[in-house]
């Protein structure tokens, strides 16, 4: 059974492997001599990766991009059975982007052959990505803390092999290793739906499931695609909201899903139904309910809460705003901390939310428009984003437009 955070070691093995295969192909390891470059990115997931070819299309090479882990490390954590929400499709050809790709001229579709991909086969795609444009990936370096320097203008990242100085940090931190676990009383006793490696590993025949959202479903899916049960609690009722950003409502790829396994009797939805609450009663445990109501549960709930995002690791460095992201000027950098940037699903403008691939994709270029311009660098290669979708810098366009 797959219940702990320690059931995760053999993953961490296989990163570990992953991240030893990156050092090889991305040359020399960083020495404990201090280092410069212009550009130091934080993380190499689908984020860092993408925003590392937009500077190469810029012709930037003082960069550098860092990872604890892999390239794709936070793809590497989700259980087997997830998939991606959004579907990859051979396009490009036809100036539509790849949903899932993160730069211009590459599609998953077409790399792995499949329309939603597993969170292994996409961190292969972004391992390809990083071998074909050779981006200066170098992996098992963990990222201690970022620091203005003494000098103007200047970072001072502590890493776990040295130092690295640079004139812009961009954050592009994963989120999958960051869950959050402290939004009720006993919440520590949940298993948090990043800790699972594989739904058909649990036991017992029927699972509670705290919050109804994208994460929370899709484990009541593969619950029942593994043969057991799963009640889905919720404050509210996701899986009925409507409206034109899918940011905050199911995919059309999940709400089929959902539907079928509702059908089969194997999943129950209880919404208006908020956990204030988790206890341990005998050999199982308690959920409490807003209003005084109690659930037992045989087996440890599944906590499907989300996740406060790695961006938390630097909070000094930014301003928050009310819901708990940072406060970002309006080329996605710290409205405190100048030449800090943050790109990723962590990046909101306003009420505009850039939580899928193909969202915060659109800000790479804003990004290292910034860049290029205060490092005296033409921006003109920039051009061939817009084309695609992939500069957005004018949010006018990102209102309700829907006509049915």
């Amino acid at each position: 059974m797959v219940e702990t955070l320690e059931a995760t070691v053999g993953l961490d093995r296989a990163m570990a492997s992953y991240a030893s295969a990156d050092a090889e192909r991305s040359g020399e390891p960083m020495t404990k001599e201090a280092r410069s470059f212009d550009i130091v990115v934080v993380g190499a997931g689908a984020a860092g990766v993408g925003l590392g070819v937009t500077l190469r299309d810029l012709g930037i090479e003082s960069f550098v991009i860092l990872d604890r882990a892999a390239v794709g490390a936070s793809f590497l954590r989700w259980p087997r059975q997830m998939r991606f929400i959004t579907p990859s499709f051979n396009s490009t050809q036809f100036g539509a982007l790849d949903l899932n790709a993160v730069c211009l001229h590459t599609s998953p579709a077409y790399s792995i052959g499949v329309e939603h991909p597993t969170g292994k086969e996409y961190a292969g795609y972004l391992r390809r990505i990083a071998k074909h444009f050779d981006l200066p990936v170098e992996t098992g370096v963990d990222v201690l803390s970022v620091a203005t320097g003494a000098r103007p203008k200047r970072f001072r990242v502590e890493t776990s092999r040295g130092d690295v100085h640079a004139r812009f940090v961009v954050w592009a931190g994963g989120e999958m290793q960051y869950p959050r676990t402290n939004g009720f009383r006993g919440a520590e006793l949940c298993l948090h739906n990043s800790q699972v490696t594989s739904w058909d590993d649990l036991g017992g025949d029927e699972r509670c499931i705290i919050g109804g959202s994208e994460s929370g479903v899709d484990a009541a899916v593969a619950l029942a695609a593994a043969g057991r049960r799963a009640v889905v609690f919720d404050r509210e009722e996701p899986w009925t909201r409507k409206g034109p950003d899918p940011s905050q409502l199911l995919s059309p790829f999940t709400k089929a899903r959902l539907n079928s396994a509702v059908d089969s009797g194997r999943v129950t939805l209880r919404g208006g139904c908020p956990v204030i609450g988790v206890r341990r009663k005998d050999k199982g445990y308690q959920l409490a309910l807003k209003g005084g109501h109690v659930v037992d549960c045989a087996e440890k709930p599944i906590l499907a809460s989300g996740f406060v995002g790695s961006a938390s690791l630097v909070r000094s460095l930014f301003d928050w705003r009310d819901d708990g992201f940072p406060l970002l000027t309006e080329d996605d950098e710290s409205t405190v901390t100048r030449g800090l940037f943050l790109v990723g699903p962590q990046v909101r403008q306003g009420d505009v939310i850039f939580c899928f691939i193909y969202k915060f994709r659109q800000r790479f270029a804003v990004v290292a428009n910034r860049i290029a311009r205060r490092l005296r660098v033409s921006a003109k290669p920039l051009e061939e984003y817009r084309s695609y979708g992939m500069y957005l810098d004018d949010l006018s366009c990102c209102g309700d437009d829907c006509a049915c």
